[in-house]
């Protein structure tokens, strides 16, 4: 299992537009994609449902761990995580 602990960058946290976004992205991979809050007793989230992304409740600089079997879809919704979803609205 791949995994990564990586911190959220988005001001407002993974609210609906970046957690839609995180949704889309693991939704094109076919093995399971997890998120979990780090430091927090909680259930992994599946990273393909922006409603169950937006239970983690998570804002920026909080950690969350990215896990799949598969590498590549931990690196790129990794990489969205610890990006500026909301950068691009004006």
């Amino acid at each position: 299992m791949a995994s990564s602990i990586v911190t959220v960058q988005t001001a407002v946290g993974l609210h609906a537009r970046p957690a839609a976004l995180i949704a889309d992205a693991a939704g094109r991979f076919h093995d399971e994609v997890s998120l979990t809050l780090v430091g927090e007793d909680t259930e992994p989230a599946d990273a393909s449902s922006a409603l169950m992304i937006m239970a983690l409740g998570a804002q920026r600089g909080d950690r969350i761990r990215v896990e799949s079997p598969n590498q590549r879809a931990v690196t790129v919704i990794a990489e969205l995580i610890a990006s500026d979803l909301d950068a691009s609205q004006g």
